[in-house]
């Protein structure tokens, strides 16, 4: 099998889409650069196609690896038959190619290799002939040396035929089978560390048994975090009965000596050698799974967090909000740079309301604040309404932002670097200002696991997780577009093509020489070449530049084509810009080219009628129910706002103000079955709750959501 017909097995695409994709890809251009502007060669695919044939191109290039140890493996071993050879290379998957290589990996202290050694593989050999009567008598001929009795020869000789089974292919896929479709997993309490504390949120799995191909994915890893705890203990069973007689039915085929010492030698292979591996392969993969369910949720959150909706560029005072030690205040300029820094205390123990009023008013004043911002933390609640009860001068929006993930950029290398002469409380206030005026180029400096939007991020697949979400944020980056002049080298490091050294080299060079003209200027930038330049130029703005479309997503390989397009309308290329009648006259045929095609030319015309534009909503205001404050004012049929802070797949997490999120169980949703949650929520999205029950002593809110 090719790479490419493995490709198309998997996902059904065109084969030359596939083919094409596969060269830009070995060109290391990067998923976002080919799915905007090489429309074209992969017959117009989208980021969620090509990145799946990344994922198979990935997998069949292990696959083939994998192939070359193992034949080498074999070949050393001089066990290698061509009909073994063409088995190994014909293999589609590792579960075949892994069982292929079983008899061949053996170690060394395994009973039947001990058995071997004891010369009893030809009594074994006897046996499985199924041709004797009298075993006994043949096994008395191997007593001897370590061999000691009748018994032990037999003994040994079914260590070896168990270990015969336990190869066989068939009878593996025959107990995996089962194992996919009737294996029930089950828990049971370690009872010493029933009374924990911490083991109480796993109290619902203390006796908990369900289908291991049925159960929901935050439930079975919710199970697997209890056990690596050590809370309880799990196990997989399926019917074994019913298991060991497909085996014999495939094995024994007469009524004698031989076929007693064949169902014990069954016996001994499928409890002791073919459940244990293959349950816990069963399990594996029912883990895989619900990890990819997992990732996917926490990639659809990330991605809905990354492209919320950005202020812009307005003046901003932040607020990280405290009791005790006071609510850090900073003031910011539009592009995020922090000017002020103050601590007031309007809450308890001190309770300088007054004080702290006059100081909040003269600096909006001062430093002509437009929005303010206070992070959703503890003394959230009070701070925002100690904030609306003064009466600016100018009309100012009061916002609530969510904190998560704040502390861990405050005391990061980044933050340091940033703000070497500040603590951490004054840069966790930067953040949640910035965080208001742009997410995406906020979050970006946080490692995306520490934002708290997934589930059992920390229990899933590490390697995985951070590979598919480094591709959400690269997809959120690239999607938005970069504006070269003001963004930091986090958020230049996710651009297409550039990665973390060239954006440090970027922001060393913005520094010395000054803000960047043009897009070409990047050029200048030591170790950018041309192949960085071609992948990432259409994903940098540069405003106010000579060249209109320097701030657009029109790549430079394309300013020629615009350029025509404005000569044969005896226009300037920027009086083309934002001109919809105009652009609409253009007959697009006449610029199609052997390389570009219809595709292309569509998106430049959809870009020149809004070039820059911001895919992102703007920032709208949202206001709590000011009389609920605590869990303890919530009651039965309460209609309230709230903001959806997470999304997992059994239902919704809602921000009402308080300190516990209220859960919209995926039934609740609606009144019809609900197969998809992001098809009713989004992450942020601004939504009316009906409360439905209110657990004082757990701190478990239950919501509907209200239509």
């Amino acid at each position: 099998m090719t790479l490419i017909s493995y490709i198309k097995s998997h996902t059904q695409l065109p084969e030359n889409s596939i083919k094409n994709t596969v060269e830009l890809l070995n060109e290391d251009a990067t998923i976002p650069f080919i799915s905007r502007y090489r429309k074209e060669r992969t017959g117009n695919l989208d980021e969620v196609q090509i990145g799946n044939i990344v994922k198979y191109k990935e997998q069949f290039e292990a696959l083939e690896k994998r192939k070359v140890a193992i034949l080498k493996a074999i070949e050393e071993q001089d066990a290698l038959t061509p009909e073994l050879k063409e088995k190994i290379e014909a293999a589609q998957d590792l579960t075949t190619l892994e069982d292929l290589y079983l008899p061949f990996k053996k170690s060394r202290k395994t009973k039947a290799e001990t058995a071997r050694k004891n010369g009893l593989e030809p009594l074994a050999k006897i046996i499985m002939s199924q041709n004797a009567n009298d075993v006994e008598s043949i096994a008395f001929k191997y007593v001897k040396d370590e061999i000691t009795s009748v018994e032990d020869a037999l003994e040994g000789a079914r260590h070896i035929i168990a270990e015969w089974i336990n190869e066989r292919t068939d009878i593996r896929n025959n107990i995996r089978h089962q194992l996919e479709r009737f294996a029930m997993i089950s828990t049971k309490v370690v009872k010493a560390k029933a009374e924990e504390e911490n083991a109480q949120k796993f109290r619902d799995y203390f006796d908990w048994e369900e289908s291991l191909n049925k159960i929901p994915s935050h439930r079975l890893l919710a199970i697997l975090r209890a056990e690596s705890e050590g809370f309880i203990k799990t196990k997989i069973t399926i019917d074994d009965d019913k298991a060991i007689s497909k085996i014999e039915d495939r094995i024994i085929r007469s009524n004698n000596d031989c076929s007693e010492q064949i169902k014990i030698a069954i016996q001994d292979a499928y409890k002791r050698l073919l459940l244990p591996s293959l349950s816990n392969e069963a399990l594996q993969n029912a883990k895989t799974k619900a990890d990819d369910s997992a990732i996917t949720v926490f990639a659809k959150n990330l991605k809905q967090l990354l492209l919320g909706s950005p202020l812009g560029e307005k003046r901003v005072l932040a607020i990280d909000p405290g009791f005790r030690t006071g609510c850090k205040v900073v003031c910011l300029d539009a592009q995020g740079g922090l000017l002020y820094n103050e601590t007031i205390y309007p809450h308890p123990p001190k309770s300088d309301t007054v004080g702290a009023m006059k100081k909040i008013s003269s600096l909006t004043e001062a430093y002509q604040i437009e929005a303010i911002a206070i992070g959703n933390g503890t003394a959230s609640r009070e701070t925002e309404a100690f904030i609306r009860k003064i009466r600016f001068k100018n009309d100012i929006q009061v916002f609530v932002v969510s904190e998560a993930g704040a502390s861990i950029y405050s005391a990061s290398k980044i933050a340091r670097e940033e703000f070497p002469n500040y603590d951490v409380t004054v840069r966790s206030s930067v953040s949640i200002g910035r965080r208001l005026q742009d997410p995406l180029a906020e979050l970006v400096k946080i490692d995306a696991k520490s934002i708290g939007v997934g589930q059992y991020q920390h229990d899933v697949d590490q390697t995985k997780l951070k590979k598919e979400l480094d591709v959400v944020v690269e997809s959120c980056v690239n999607a938005v577009g970069v504006n070269l002049n003001t963004a930091s080298t986090s958020l230049l490091s996710y651009v297409s093509g550039i990665g973390p050294k060239l954006a440090e080299n970027i922001v060393n060079y913005r520094d010395e020489h000054g803000a960047f003209s043009s897009r070409n200027d990047i050029k200048n930038v030591p170790r950018l070449g041309g192949k960085a330049f071609e992948q990432g130029a259409g994903f940098l703005r540069v405003k106010s530049a000579n060249n209109p479309l320097d701030d657009s997503a029109v790549h430079p390989e394309s300013y020629a084509i615009v350029e025509k397009m404005a000569k044969d309308a005896r226009k300037k290329v920027s009086d083309l810009i934002g001109n919809k009648a105009e652009l609409q006259k253009i007959d697009l045929n006449k610029y199609v080219t052997k390389t570009v095609g219809l595709p292309t030319l569509q998106d430049i015309i959809k870009e020149l009628e809004k070039p820059g534009l911001d895919i992102r909503e703007q920032a709208k205001v949202f206001t709590f129910n000011q009389n609920i404050k605590t869990i303890n004012d919530l009651q039965e049929g309460q209609l309230l706002p709230g903001i959806v802070n997470n999304v997992t797949n059994f239902g919704a997490f809602v921000d009402i103000g308080i300190k516990e999120s209220g859960l919209i169980h995926v039934s609740n949703l609606s009144d019809s079955f609900v197969s998809d949650v992001n098809e009713h929520v989004s992450l942020h999205q601004q939504v009316i709750v009906k409360v439905l029950d209110v657990d004082v002593p757990r701190k478990r809110i239950q919501l509907k959501l209200h239509k």
